[in-house]
C-alpha cells in the first residue's frame, strides 16, 4: 500500500485523491470504497488527522471473490441446462414417433395373427381411405364419448353401418383388439355384430351395424317410460340371452366387464344388442375365474370383487353383478345412486325396492308408469331378479342361465338378502380406479 497520499478536505473525513470514491463517517470509523480495486479498506481514525492507518478486509474480499464465481457457475449451468431441454425435447419427439411406428407395426402383427384363427369368419380390414369415404368425410356425427366418436356410414352396397372412430389410446391397444378379437367370434341375435374394422398407422375404427334407435339410456331415465314396462321386460331377457351366450355360447367364455344401459343398442324393433367390448376379457369355458391387474368397468355397474378381492373372486358373475343393477335402473326409471330425492331412504335405489318389496308383497310398489296388476307383477319380478343380482357374495348371484329361468318362468321367486351399499358412489372403504370408462 506504499504510495498512497492522502488530502483533508475536511474535519473526520478523508479523502484520496485518484483511487478512494467514498469516505463515511460512523463511530469514529471511516469504510471507504475504492473504484479500481476488489479490496475494501478500513480507515481509522485516531484522533489525529490527517494520520490514518488504512488495512485491507481480506475476508470480505473473499467472500466477493466466492460470490463472483458461485454466479458464474450458476449461470453457466442454467445455460447448459437450457440447451439440454432444447436437445431432449426434440429427442423425445424423434424417439416417440419411432416409438409409434414399432408399436403400431407390433399391434398390425398381433392382430392379424389372432384374426388368421377365424379363417374366412374373421372381420374385414379397411384403409382409413375407405372409412372417410363410407362416412361422406365424417358428416353424420352419432355421438361421442371417451371411447371416440361414432359416424353413420354407408358401404358399397348401401348397408347402413355405425363407424366408430377410436381415440389414440395407451399401452399396445389392448382395448382395440380385445374388441376385434370378442365380437369377430360372435354370432347371436343380442350381441352387435362387428361387420369390419380399420387398423391403419394410428388410425383405429371399428364398423358395427347401424342401430336405428340407438342406446338403451335414452329410453329408461324420467318419469315416464318411453318404452313401457312390458318391453322393458322383453329388452332385459333379451341382454340376459346374449350374456348367458357370451359366457357359455362361444368357443372361449367372454367377460364383459361394461354392461350397462350405454352398451345397450337397440334395432329398429327395439333388440337389444350388447356392444363396447373394449373392456371384455377372454378365457377358457373351464376357467371359473380370471386373474385381472386393476378394475374395470363403468362406476355404479362395478361388481364388488373387481374392486376388491376381498369380496371374491373376479368371473362370469360380475357381469351378472352389472346385469341386476342395469334391470334395478330399468324398472326404477331413475339411477340406483341419487342425491336430490324427498327422502334419503330412496338414495339408493336397491334398498329402497327391497324395503318396498319384502314386508307387503301384494302392495302397490308405487313406481312411475305403471298402470295395471300384470305391469305391477312384471316390475316386482324384475326386483326380484336384479336384488339376488347384486348380491355381494358372488357365489349367492344366479348365473346368467338361472336369471333367464327367473324372469320368464312362473314360480314365484323368493326374497333375496338384503343388498349392501358396496357401490363406489357411497364407499369409502374400497376406492375405485377404472380401467377405463366408456361412455
Amino acid at each position: 500500500m506504499r504510495g498512497l497520499k492522502w488530502i483533508t478536505v475536511m474535519p473526520q473525513v478523508a479523502v484520496w485523491h485518484v483511487r478512494i470514491q467514498e469516505v463515511i463517517e460512523f463511530d469514529q470509523e471511516f469504510r471507504c470504497r475504492c473504484g479500481d480495486t476488489s479490496f475494501p479498506f478500513t480507515c481509522r481514525y485516531n484522533g489525529k488527522p490527517p494520520t490514518y492507518l488504512l488495512q485491507p478486509n481480506i475476508q470480505f474480499a473473499r467472500k466477493i471473490h466466492l460470490l463472483k464465481l458461485t454466479t458464474g457457475i450458476s449461470v453457466a449451468g442454467i445455460g447448459m441446462l437450457i440447451c439440454f431441454g432444447i436437445w431432449y425435447t426434440q429427442y423425445r419427439k424423434s424417439f416417440y414417433k419411432c416409438l409409434r411406428l414399432i408399436n403400431g407395426k407390433t399391434e398390425d402383427q398381433s392382430l392379424e395373427a389372432l384374426l388368421k384363427q377365424y379363417g374366412s369368419l374373421a372381420p374385414r380390414r379397411y384403409s382409413y381411405w375407405e372409412i372417410k369415404k363410407m362416412t361422406h368425410g365424417f358428416k353424420d356425427k352419432l355421438g361421442e364419448g371417451g371411447y371416440g366418436v361414432v359416424y353413420k356410414g354407408e358401404l358399397s352396397d348401401g348397408r347402413a353401418v355405425a363407424v366408430k372412430i377410436l381415440k389414440a389410446s395407451k399401452g399396445d391397444g389392448e382395448e382395440f383388439i380385445n374388441e376385434v378379437a370378442s365380437i369377430s367370434q360372435t354370432s347371436h341375435v343380442n350381441v352387435v355384430s362387428l361387420l369390419g374394422y380399420c387398423l391403419d398407422g394410428r388410425n383405429k375404427a371399428l364398423i358395427y351395424d347401424f342401430m336405428l334407435n340407438g342406446s338403451l339410456e335414452k329410453y329408461i331415465y324420467g318419469d315416464v317410460s318411453l318404452l313401457g314396462l312390458h318391453r322393458l321386460y322383453q329388452i332385459a331377457v333379451g341382454i340376459a340371452e346374449g350374456l348367458e351366450y357370451l359366457h357359455r355360447g362361444c368357443n372361449k367364455r367372454i367377460l364383459h366387464f361394461d354392461t350397462k344401459p350405454h352398451s345397450i343398442l337397440l334395432d329398429e324393433e327395439f333388440c337389444p344388442k350388447i356392444s363396447d367390448f373394449g373392456l371384455a376379457k377372454l378365457c377358457t369355458r373351464k376357467e371359473s375365474t380370471v386373474s385381472m391387474l386393476g378394475a374395470r368397468g363403468t362406476i355404479g355397474f362395478i361388481a364388488p370383487e373387481v374392486i376388491s378381492r376381498t369380496f371374491g373372486q373376479v368371473s362370469h358373475k360380475s357381469d351378472v353383478y352389472s346385469h341386476g343393477m342395469m334391470v334395478l335402473e330399468m324398472v326404477g326409471g331413475r339411477k340406483n345412486v341419487k342425491e336430490e330425492v324427498s327422502h334419503t331412504s330412496k338414495i339408493y335405489f336397491p334398498y329402497w325396492a327391497y324395503q318396498h318389496i319384502r314386508p307387503w308383497p301384494d302392495d302397490d310398489l308405487k313406481l312411475h308408469g305403471i298402470i295395471s296388476k300384470e305391469e305391477e307383477e312384471t316390475a316386482r319380478k324384475m326386483i326380484l331378479v336384479g336384488l339376488w343380482c347384486i348380491q355381494t357374495d358372488p357365489a349367492q348371484r344366479p348365473s346368467m342361465s338361472k336369471v333367464i329361468d327367473m324372469l320368464e318362468g312362473s314360480l314365484i321367486l323368493e326374497i333375496s338378502p338384503k343388498p349392501l351399499l358396496c357401490t363406489p358412489y357411497c364407499s369409502g372403504r374400497h376406492s375405485l380406479t377404472t380401467h377405463r370408462q366408456y361412455h
